[in-house]
């Protein structure tokens, strides 16, 4: 194994959250930005909806906040959620300079509405936002001669006092071991501080609109270093994925529906959302997802309709010109035919806790977007809210980082990765079974309506792959695929342990054994 590659400060992911605090930082220190795959492959660049500010005549910091409480079922941290709203203007301001060619009408910026808001305050780059805000941050962050971006390196494990030449069990945080895929070696890149920005879990689903990245390693990863983790019971599903077993699952914004799509039974052209809710198709998604399970189990069907056609072609093409030439591609005429929807898991509310500066339990460890639980989103996200959080905590860590500079330590002597007791391994197909196994019974019985025997069935088949899993992994080298069914199986047991935790239904979690929400709204804390 090579030498550790040192810099001041190391940034694991390469999305919103990640350039956002590698780009605050680069301005005094040199940072290293490790991601797993390509450097445009996370989830910010799938983001289609927009960026949720206050920034329309009549709305107020108060209302975003409020919204935002509501969607999050009351376990919102309120400091937190006043924190994040007052600074969205400036940081869209940021974006805007970075060169993020925000929709405008006349000289303001065009806003649309989503589900959960009560004014019109989603900034967005037609409907395909998040690509055109990775596209600005790399740019900025390719030009920046104190920023080193690394792509396709398969982050293992945090390397921690545990790992020091001279053992110690002081917890600091000093760097990770990452598998190079160009080399098939595990490299160690060490610094002062260590940034998480790896996102979310969406893969420990079955049907999910994260990228094939979104295995839950951040999360893993500082589970196993010995952070808390909060509030994993709370996976969002996002109502309307597209229903096509040839395509990767592609995403139909919710914008659709604030736009004036409607659902329908394919069978009866039925529209239920206004007998389920007086907001019909405009109701939080928690709401409308569980609809549309309760419809496909009740009637027996693959797929829900979501249906737009009536607002006319021209309507159509303006608003969602992505989206309609996506559609196109596939044979679906969303100005002339409804397209079959299904839930999909889309969006990790819990995480690694964190602080408002982006500080998680361990010295010199910081995390930031999804893959954190900072008590903004409480029970269940409100609608672009998450980009915005990627944002400003990103900037947080920086800015937390730079103000305690003189505390950080330079890292010590790190022990070298130890592959001397494995081989290679001739029995890939393990991993694949299992990796099968775990996102189908997660779907199953860990989706949108729970029950605790469901929860337990669950929780048995963890404990029967983890004996597999560990050891596979004590006996064989490390590959990406292995490093991720790993992950996989950490974050779902997590998922499990949270939700058999909680006795109530709040929010996203929702289980028939006690579908009464209980008067005290308390986050989940898993301690190591």
């Amino acid at each position: 194994m090579a030498e550790a590659r040192t810099s001041d400060i190391l940034v694991i992911g390469s999305g919103a959250a990640g350039l956002t605090a590698a780009l605050n930082l680069a301005e005094r220190f040199k940072v290293t930005v490790l991601a797993k795959g390509g450097l445009n492959e996370g989830s910010t660049a799938w983001a289609q909806g927009g960026i949720a500010a206050v920034l329309e005549p009549g709305d107020t910091f108060e209302s975003h906040v409020e919204d935002t409480m509501i969607a999050g079922a009351g376990l919102n941290d309120r400091a937190t959620v006043e924190m994040v709203v007052e600074n969205a203007p400036a940081a869209i301001d940021r974006l805007a300079k970075l060169g993020v060619p925000f929709n405008t009408e006349g000289n303001a910026l065009h806003l649309t509405r989503e589900g959960g808001h009560s004014h019109r305050r989603i900034v967005h780059v037609n409907d395909a936002t998040g690509w055109a805000v990775q596209e600005a941050l790399l740019k900025a962050a390719r030009a920046h001669p104190n920023i080193t971006l690394v792509p396709d390196m398969v982050v293992i494990d945090l390397a921690t006092s545990r790992h020091e030449m001279r053992y110690s069990g002081a917890g600091n945080v000093w760097g990770v071991y990452a598998f190079n895929r160009a080399t098939n070696r595990v490299e160690l890149f060490t610094a002062r501080a260590t940034v998480l920005a790896t996102g979310g879990a969406g893969r420990t689903y079955l049907f999910s609109t994260a990228p094939r990245g979104a295995t839950g390693d951040g999360i893993a990863m500082a589970w196993r270093a010995g952070a808390r983790i909060s509030n994993m019971e709370f996976m969002q599903f996002h109502p309307t994925c597209l229903y096509n077993l040839e395509v990767k699952n592609f995403l139909i914004t919710e914008a659709v529906r604030g736009e004036g799509g409607q659902l329908k039974n394919p069978n009866t052209g039925h529209r239920f959302m206004p007998e389920i809710d007086p907001r019909a198709e405009l109701a939080p998604r928690d709401i409308v997802a569980r609809a549309i399970d309760a419809e496909i189990k009740r009637f027996g069907l693959d797929y829900v309709h979501l249906d737009i056609s009536h607002m006319g072609a021209e309507f159509v093409k303006h608003h969602f010109p992505t989206i309609h030439a996506r559609l196109l591609d596939l044979d679906i005429d969303m100005t002339t035919e409804p397209i079959p929807v299904v839930p999909a898991q889309h969006y990790t509310c819990g995480g690694v806790v964190i602080d408002r500066d982006g500080r998680t339990d361990l010295p010199n460890l910081y995390a930031a977007g999804e893959v954190s639980q900072s008590g903004l989103h409480g029970a269940n996200r409100l609608a672009s809210n998450s980009l915005l959080e990627c944002f400003v905590f990103g900037e947080a860590a920086a800015n937390h980082i730079t103000a305690h500079w003189s505390d950080l330590a330079p890292p010590p002597a790190i022990r070298p990765w130890d592959e001397s007791r494995v081989t290679d391994s001739d029995e890939e197909v393990v991993i694949k079974q299992n990796w099968t196994e775990i996102r189908r019974f997660m779907w199953n019985y860990v989706g949108i309506v729970r029950t605790t025997k469901r929860l337990e069935r669950a929780a048995h088949r963890i404990r029967t792959l983890r004996e597999e899993v560990n050891d596979y992994y004590g006996h064989f080298r490390v590959t990406p695929d292995l490093i991720e069914l790993r992950n996989l199986l950490e974050s779902a047991d997590l998922i499990v342990r949270s939700a058999l935790h909680r006795k109530e239904s709040r929010g996203l979690h929702y289980t028939l054994d006690y579908p009464e929400t209980a008067p005290q709204a308390v986050d989940t804390v898993l301690v190591p």
